[in-house]
């Protein structure tokens, strides 16, 4: 017997704010709505997509009365699929990410942010054909810099 990981629960104030973020980040959809939770995912599974394993993970965001009060034990890594990893971090701030600083340092190749509500997630590498990484970040230089 088996069990498969179907979804993430995220405990947050505003869900229907947080799924708008994360269905930007992701390029995902809102596949169900109830009083208090909203669920994204990449697209609307079956049972039968479920137990055939062709299910990717959806994220829950489920309403809770408490505020984040330390760092999350469990974050989010998202790897750029069209941008280099600079040009990704310049579009999530534009969404509403903030840079976060959990003491990773500025040695490392990942960008630690948080979304609207401050949960944290890193960005990685890009994951992008380096010709169109490299052409992203031609595009996304300052020309003020």
């Amino acid at each position: 017997m088996a069990s498969r990981f179907t979804e993430l629960a995220v405990d947050c104030h505003d869900p229907e704010r947080l799924a708008v973020f994360w269905c930007e980040v992701l390029d995902f959809e809102v596949i169900d709505r109830s009083e208090g939770k909203v669920e994204i995912g990449s697209w609307v599974p079956t049972v039968e997509d479920v137990r055939a394993r062709q299910m990717p993970p959806t994220l829950v965001f489920i309403q809770v009365p408490e505020g984040k009060a330390v760092k999350n034990r469990l974050h989010l890594d998202v790897s750029p699929i069209d941008d280099c990893t600079e040009g990704e971090v310049s579009r999530l701030l534009g969404l509403g990410a903030t840079r976060a600083d959990v003491g990773q340092g500025s040695d490392r190749n990942w960008v630690v942010m948080a979304d609207p509500e401050g949960n944290e997630f890193c960005v990685l590498r890009t994951l992008a054909p380096q010709s169109q990484a490299l052409d992203a970040g031609v595009r996304n230089v300052d020309p003020a810099s």
